[in-house]
């Protein structure tokens, strides 16, 4: 008995769900065609660039003017999306795409779109044309796409898609226009950032047709008799499936309890019965879908841009290494350093969420992030260029006696460093800190003020550990080669020995440590220090001379952190400002504590073939 209550209950709730989808079905199909036409939006606008409201009762979308979208008014029906260029970063939802019964044109051209293009588009029987360029949608393209049967435009070049055609004359016979240029391999822009170096284009022209994809707004609709009779019976079918359904279902579940005995040997031989054993997948589906990330900024709205015209600017390659390269490019009146890494050992996810992080970071000696793009792959960091150079070539061209650089100045440059990378390890990043690990004189820019600027920063965490003490320079790398704060004060302390000295280790490759050494055993320590610090200027020289050898102890324990640093280069500033004519005699007879050169001499040196 309680078989045949629950039988009967069962009937019933099924009764009323399809008198439900009946009701919809005849409401005229406003309400689906609202929910599909949203549901698509919000997928491939996940950021909400046009701003929708999803609060609130959400009318049909030919219920007012859309820009971008076009209908028909008996019955209400969207028949036209037309939303280029709106730095849309979303994926296709194909179910809800076709869920319109009436489009006919989609373009989506020159968006950042992701994904592949979903094999259920080919449900949106109506379209006539469809263009989705200059986007970042990977994958295989449904070759029934094709053969759609009223479509006669398709426009996909200039993606990362796949085309695999075994008969073209067959698949494109009815398509007035089509464009896949560039759709068989990944392409950005060959002659400007050279990422990469191969192109394949696949073209209208090739079967002699029109090149560029021709517009329909203004012509017929395709079988339009046939679709009288199929908007007719759009309202029939729901109730016509459900009568049958429920036919159908009644037969079977009084079959079911009537004859139970049969059901379980009919079960018991089913369970038995040998499985059948899936096609194989085929080997191109298994391999991951690159990813790609929007261009994320970190600049106001007015200096952003979009990486089309990024990758169309002119672009000059300044420098290159196994692991980046560095462009200088031109947009406008503005020129932007970008640099281009790859083989980096770190996450899609974790890499743009580091890149944020450290986009955020905002000190004057630290070169800011102007924003950042990223692909499994490789990535793109974006710098404003600063056209003052390096500190390694302001150094060259007083060597070579092209510039002048004083001494003030020397001491600003390393007052204002000392500062960032103080910032650095007093701010980590999500509680940890992550090391610079690439400090050297190429890499302190100047900005216009000739104020340093710490760049490189962020990324040296990324590579390769047994790439990175080759990606960095080996007269700045500390003896344990080790990425941390101890690391970070070692190569500063390069860095003052080079301000004090006049010597650049980067392209000499000089044991900077070793000589500064010897020479103060010899009893010769004012013959360390470079011209320009004169008689006047040793007040400052000799206690930052004993800070810089402190720096590149051998031992990491013996090296002061950095925010000590600092606050020894200050205190040394700011005691020697307040120095008079008439107390510095004094103060040079009885010198304080961070004047005595020999507290970080070792008694015993080693001979000169040490490593010190």
């Amino acid at each position: 008995m309680w078989r045949r209550r629950n039988c009967y209950l069962l009937l019933k709730a099924l009764a009323h769900i399809t008198v439900f989808f009946f009701i919809i079905a005849c409401s005229g199909g406003e309400l689906s065609e609202t929910e599909s036409f949203f549901t698509f939006m919000r997928a491939i606008d996940p950021q909400n660039v046009l701003r929708i409201s999803w609060n609130g009762i959400v009318p049909h979308p030919c219920s007012y003017r859309w820009r971008g979208v076009k209908c028909n008014f008996q019955p209400p029906a969207i028949t036209q999306i037309r939303l280029d260029r709106q730095n849309f970063t979303g994926t296709i939802d194909a179910d809800s795409l076709c869920g319109l019964q009436h489009l006919q044109v989609l373009s989506l051209a020159k968006n950042h779109i992701q994904g592949n293009i979903p094999h259920s588009i080919l449900n949106c029987r109506s379209l006539t044309y469809l263009n989705l360029s200059s986007n970042f949608l990977t994958g295989r393209v449904p070759v029934p796409l094709f053969k759609l049967k009223y479509l006669r435009t398709l426009d996909i070049s200039n993606n990362y898609l796949t085309v695999i055609i075994p008969r073209p004359e067959l698949e494109f016979k009815h398509l007035n226009n089509y464009s896949m240029k560039h759709s068989a391999v990944k392409m950005y822009n060959l002659q400007k950032l050279a990422i990469v170096a191969d192109s394949v284009a696949l073209n209208s022209t090739d079967a002699g047709s029109v090149e560029h994809p021709a517009d329909p707004s203004n012509g017929s609709k395709p079988g339009s008799d046939k679709r009288k009779w199929y908007d007719k019976a759009i309202y029939v079918v729901p109730l016509a499936f459900g009568i049958v359904f429920l036919s159908v279902l009644s037969y079977f579940v009084n079959k079911r309890f009537s004859d139970s005995a049969k059901e379980r040997e009919i079960l018991k031989s089913l369970a038995h019965s040998p499985q059948k054993t899936p096609p194989p997948v085929p080997q191109e589906d298994l391999k991951p879908k690159e990813r790609c990330s929007e261009l994320v900024f970190f600049v106001q709205e007015k200096e952003r841009f979009g990486l089309d015209d990024l990758f169309e600017a002119t672009a000059d390659l300044q420098s290159q290494t196994p692991s980046s390269s560095l462009y200088k490019v031109k947009l406008g009146n503005i020129v932007y350093a970008v640099k281009r890494l790859k083989k980096l050992q770190v996450s899609f996810e974790e890499f743009g969420q580091t890149m944020r992080q450290i986009g955020n970071l905002k000190h004057p000696n630290i070169l800011p992030l102007v924003g950042y793009n990223s692909t499994d792959e490789e990535k793109l960091l974006i710098y404003k260029y600063q056209s003052s150079g390096s500190l390694l070539n302001l150094l060259e061209d007083y060597i070579e006696g092209k510039r002048e650089f004083p001494w003030k100045h020397r001491l600003s440059i390393a007052i204002g460093i000392a500062r960032g990378l103080d910032f650095i390890y007093r701010n980590p990043i999500e509680h940890e800190i992550k090391p610079h690990g690439n400090i050297k004189l190429s890499n302190i820019l100047l900005d216009e003020n000739q104020e340093p600027l710490i760049s490189e920063y962020g990324f040296s965490t990324f590579l390769d550990p047994k790439r990175v003490w080759s990606f960095s320079s080996n007269g700045y790398t500390a003896p344990e080669k080790i990425l941390s704060e101890q690391g970070d004060v070692f190569s500063f302390g390069i860095i003052m020995l080079e301000l004090l000295t006049g010597k650049t280790v980067e392209k000499s490759g000089i044991d900077l440590p070793k000589w500064v050494r010897s020479i103060v055993r010899e009893e010769w320590t004012g013959e360390v220090f470079d011209k320009e610090f004169n008689h006047a200027a040793r007040q400052y020289a000799f206690p930052l001379l004993n800070i810089s050898l402190k720096c590149v102890s051998k031992s990491p324990e013996e090296r002061p952190p950095m925010g000590e640093v600092m606050e020894k280069i200050e205190e040394v500033v700011n005691a020697n400002e307040e120095f008079t004519i008439s107390s510095m005699g004094s103060i040079l007879s009885s010198p304080p504590e961070w004047c005595i050169l020999h507290s970080v001499i070792p008694e015993t040196w080693d001979t000169p073939g040490s490593n010190y």
